[in-house]
């Protein structure tokens, strides 16, 4: 328990730095972002009036406290674009990012832990040869080239899943078909990583002598890997899950955008590509909390899992 509480007191630092560095990101923008935001033909009086709306007028420290305090109350500014608080802008497009980067880490772990296993115990023959090349074809294409082939292939040849969006009614439920090609896109990469990272700690886990006193007993080879193998090698494995979780969250821009999914991904690029500064520092902030909050939870999912970091 106090490592816990040590662990999640070390969080605050890392948030605190998280909230800086996207605070300071509208500062390290070349140019003015103001003039950006509203073109060339804006009068001084709306170049005044809008950087007085951000608290640019300020100084420096006054707006990183006012930013903190926006923060803390759940006020995140406003998009000029889209005329409405980015609060709620990112809470109305949270969900669908969460829900596919969810279903592309569950499509990664469901590919990835048989294939892993099966290639530590079929270790070196053909059947692990062949899973080691798909797992190279997997870490070989990226989302940005796989998504596309997904869609000529199951959407535009076969017919059997919709191209783009989230559901076809237009409302706010997510329809699996939908769901289905984005997180194969996200997830492949994911499942080839955590291919190899299977394979490797279940070869070093069938090597210990535990496993060969588990099998004098007389158990079954079934028993040995499920029962006694995979449970430690699942230690590694949940620190890169951890890690890739991030990974994902930042692949969910480019496939967001190729698949028309109505996440924060892309989100990011239209305000982006509107100069809609505020919008670009909430979804920024948003992601880069649920990353902090995923790795804390990583951390207690470890300790459950090893027995050993609880002692």
């Amino acid at each position: 328990m106090r490592q816990l509480l040590t662990r999640v007191a070390l969080t605050v630092p890392v948030v605190w730095l998280v909230v800086s560095l996207v605070f300071l990101l509208i500062h390290l923008v070349p140019g003015d972002p103001i003039l950006q935001m509203l073109g060339e033909g804006a009068t001084p009086a709306d170049i005044g009036a809008l950087r007085h709306q951000y608290f640019l007028d300020l100084p420096l420290p006054e707006q990183y406290l006012r930013y903190w305090a926006g923060v803390l109350h759940g006020n995140l500014g406003d998009s000029i674009r889209l005329h409405d608080t980015v609060l709620h802008l990112i809470a109305m497009r949270y969900p669908y990012t969460m829900a596919l980067t969810l279903t592309a880490l569950g499509v990664g772990l469901l590919l990835a832990l048989p294939a892993g296993i099966v290639a530590a115990v079929r270790r070196g023959r053909w059947l692990d040869q062949l899973l080691g090349m798909v797992s190279l074809l997997g870490l070989s294409i990226p989302g940005l080239a796989l998504g596309p082939v997904l869609i000529l292939v199951f959407s535009i040849q076969l017919g059997w899943l919709p191209v783009s969006g989230a559901n076809s009614g237009g409302g706010t439920a997510i329809d699996w078909r939908y769901l289905v090609l984005p997180a194969i896109a996200m997830g492949a990469s994911l499942a080839a990583i955590l291919t190899r990272m299977v394979r490797t700690a279940m070869l070093e886990e069938l090597g210990q002598d535990y496993i060969r006193t588990a099998r004098a007993k007389g158990l079954s080879e079934t028993a040995v890997v499920c029962r006694h193998a995979l449970p430690n090698a699942l230690v590694p494995i949940v620190t890169v899950v951890g890690l890739q979780f991030g990974a994902l969250l930042a692949g969910a821009i480019v496939t967001e955008t190729i698949f028309s999914w109505p996440g924060l991904g892309r989100l990011v690029v239209s305000a982006i590509a509107n100069r809609d500064y505020a919008l670009v520092q909430g979804c920024l902030l948003s992601i880069g909390l649920t990353y902090v909050l995923v790795n804390l939870l990583t951390d207690v999912v470890y300790r459950w899992v090893n027995p050993r970091m609880r002692e």
